[in-house]
């Protein structure tokens, strides 16, 4: 059996040590700078977003058991959590479609800007099982989304969005 002696140097050693991770990150002070602040974007209307919207949706604890959607509402800029936020959401479920009242309603963020609801399992309405979710309260963009599932056996989904703040001519929707 012969063998294969390696040879690895001081710094081959610590430049692959520190891309696979095993060593802490040290920026050289000298040419340090602190790194820029991440810019949130506001999130984008989805087109059938609005589809069968309804204004003003009570306030719910849940909307059935089965399926959870969840999330986190951000400000625009510099991603500050909206805490207190109307949130509304509705959906086609086993308990009938988009339309029927007990299939809709809203929740408030809580201070760290995140919103859950329970909700009956979804069913497909167009071949896709989907949910919406919407704002439209003063003080930011209204905002429609409709987010699609993995699959109609899907048992939670997670929507985060950023909002944009409100332009002074904007119509409101409610």
């Amino acid at each position: 059996m012969t063998g294969k002696i390696i040879v690895i140097d001081r710094r081959t050693l610590l430049t692959g040590a520190a891309a696979a991770g095993l060593l802490p990150y040290f920026p050289d002070p000298a040419g340090a700078q602190s790194p820029a602040p991440r810019a949130f974007s506001p999130t984008a209307n989805m087109p059938g977003g609005a589809n069968n919207y309804i204004p003003n949706a009570p306030m719910v604890r849940d909307l059935g058991t089965g399926f959870e959607v969840s999330g986190v509402v951000r400000r625009a800029g510099d991603g500050a959590p909206l805490p207190n936020l109307r949130i509304q959401i509705w959906a086609a479920t086993e308990r009938g479609g988009e339309r029927v009242p007990s299939n809709r309603g809203s929740v408030v963020t809580a201070p760290d800007g995140t919103y859950r609801l329970a909700i009956s399992p979804i069913v497909p309405q167009f071949g896709q099982p989907h949910i919406h979710i919407a704002y439209d309260d003063p003080g930011f963009a209204t905002l429609f989304l409709r987010p699609v599932l993995n699959s109609r056996h899907d048992k939670t989904m997670t929507v985060d969005f950023v909002l944009a703040p409100a332009a002074a001519n904007e119509p409101r929707r409610s």
